[in-house]
């Protein structure tokens, strides 16, 4: 590919890449040190175009395929080092040539290895968020479940409360009837009976429904429908003996008085009803007295039953009182229940529910990984290309100054005779040499001469014609004893002779 190697050189080349390839997707960086030291055999900065293909793809399937990013940054280093050593120990004009190198691993390898870099990220961060949404979506249906599981749960706990105070309410009614004045025997029987269903009835509802209750369950946000007042007026009307008390010096202030329908007056309503349901069933016949106290900091609720005058059906001990009780201390209450005299006293302090205001959450913070990396992908692309345009703009600069520095006129070129000391004929001479002379296209210097190459032009990125001066000694002894003019690639010599012709440079 316009760079002639003899046959075993290219066959060699070609035997490299070959394993490069083979080995590439295993081992990655393998090939790419292989390609690299190809490339250095051929020319110390690295840039062939032989190899320079064979380089890029390997650097980009580096980033594509290697986990770690360490070792491609040391063979980067590596490969930059070696290849300044190369330059200064054999390099003809080592600036150029190292600007050459560093544009070389920029662009032909660290920009590439970049890119697979950030191919391999944007796959992998493609994956991780299929997988996330399918994470989220198996957690959103499991969170749907187990809503939909502790709103059943709290249907039947509503239900167990409500309907046990409702048969508890049902037996109290058979009680008083079986006791009513002027009953006959087979009435007052169906009424025991009745009163017996009744307790049945309530037992099984316990353990069909309330097993499903849970203790840590929250209170019910849904409205009562009545006040605590309208509950003991239908549980005395109901043959409870029940009252209600309100503490001398705790009026109840307007605003202090909770709502039925709020969640402070539905849990008191709740922790009556249990309450109640509980004195009715294992303490049939005792006075019970309610003792509400609101104040602007809460309400407390107290439940208070003497001891049973009549006996009570065999029941089974329930998980109602737990359940208050985890009701009550989640909204930042205080619950107590257990024996008081020789009755049973249930007591709740509720404090005032603020009203909440809805706060927007914040908006969420660019700090997730996916656009983190996603940037630093970005800015070391960048940094990369931006590195490259300043070398590369270096290296041009640095080659146009090297360049028209070296430049020898033709009109002083005509004027140089041989045999001119040196002293005379530096002063027409540039500040600095061609650093690519043409020695290729050169005719033979003169035995001994010590030979030096001027630039014919000062054009750019073209092959002019180079202007040789031999001196028969070195440094500032010397006398001129040759001149020769080198013509560029595609400018035959006849060019060279009708410049002289018309007063131009002459070999």
């Amino acid at each position: 590919m316009n760079e002639p190697r003899p046959l075993w050189q290219q066959l060699a080349g070609l035997g490299v890449l070959a394993v490069a390839a083979a080995l590439s997707r295993r081992r990655p960086l393998v090939p790419f040190i292989l390609t690299a030291a190809l490339g250095l055999t051929a020319a110390p900065a690295l840039f062939t175009v032989s190899y320079g293909p064979a380089l890029g793809v390997f650097a980009l399937l580096l980033g594509l395929r290697a986990q770690r990013a360490r070792p491609a940054v040391a063979a980067f280093v590596a490969v930059g080092l070696v290849g300044t050593a190369r330059i200064a120990l054999v390099g003809a004009d080592p600036p150029p040539e190292w600007l050459v190198l560093t544009g070389t691993l920029l662009f032909g390898c660290v920009f590439p290895w970049l890119c697979g870099r950030y191919w391999r990220q944007s796959r992998a961060l493609a994956e991780a968020g299929w997988l996330r949404a399918a994470r989220l979506e198996d957690e959103q249906r499991h969170a749907e479940e187990r809503a939909r599981l502790r709103e059943r749960a709290r249907i039947a706990q509503d239900m167990h409360d409500s309907l046990g105070h409702e048969l508890s309410l049902l037996a109290l009614r058979a009680a008083a009837l079986q006791v009513s004045p002027g009953l006959a025997t087979d009435h007052r029987a169906a009424a025991a009976d009745l009163r017996a269903a009744a307790a049945d009835a309530t037992d099984h509802l316990h353990r069909i429904i309330g097993v499903l209750r849970e203790d840590d369950e929250p209170a019910p946000l849904a409205p009562a429908g009545e006040s605590i007042e309208e509950l003991v007026a239908r549980a005395a009307e109901s043959g409870l003996p029940v009252r209600v008390e309100r503490p001398r010096g705790t009026a109840v202030p307007p605003a202090a008085a909770p709502e039925p329908g709020g969640i402070a007056g539905r849990l008191l309503h709740r922790v009556v009803r249990e309450a109640l349901t509980n004195a009715a069933r294992h303490a049939p016949g005792a006075p019970v007295v309610v003792a509400v106290g609101s104040h602007a900091h809460g309400t407390t609720v107290t439940v208070t039953n003497g001891p049973a005058t009549e006996e009570a059906a065999p029941t089974q001990g329930g998980s109602g009182l737990l359940g208050l009780r985890a009701a009550v201390t989640s909204v930042g209450g205080d619950f107590s229940a257990g024996p008081h005299g020789e009755g049973f006293r249930v007591r709740a302090y509720v404090p005032a529910q603020q009203p909440t205001i809805p706060v927007p959450p914040p908006p969420a913070a660019p700090t997730s990984p996916f656009p983190r990396a996603r940037r630093r992908v970005a800015l070391g692309l960048a940094a990369a290309a931006g590195a490259g345009v300043v070398l590369v703009g270096a290296a041009f600069g640095w080659y146009a100054y090297t360049e028209t520095n070296a430049v020898l006129t033709p009109a002083a070129y005509a004027q140089l005779r041989p045999g001119t000391p040196y002293d005379e004929v530096a002063p027409v001479l540039p500040d600095r040499e061609a650093h690519d002379p043409p020695t290729d296209r050169a005719p033979a210097p003169p035995p001994g001469a010590h030979c030096r190459y001027y630039r014919a032009s000062g054009e750019l990125l073209v092959s002019i014609d180079h202007f040789r001066l031999c001196f028969d000694a070195p440094g500032r002894q010397g006398k001129l004893i040759a001149k020769d003019v080198v013509p560029g690639i595609g400018r035959p010599d006849q060019d060279h002779d009708e410049n002289a012709e018309n007063g131009g440079p002459v070999r």
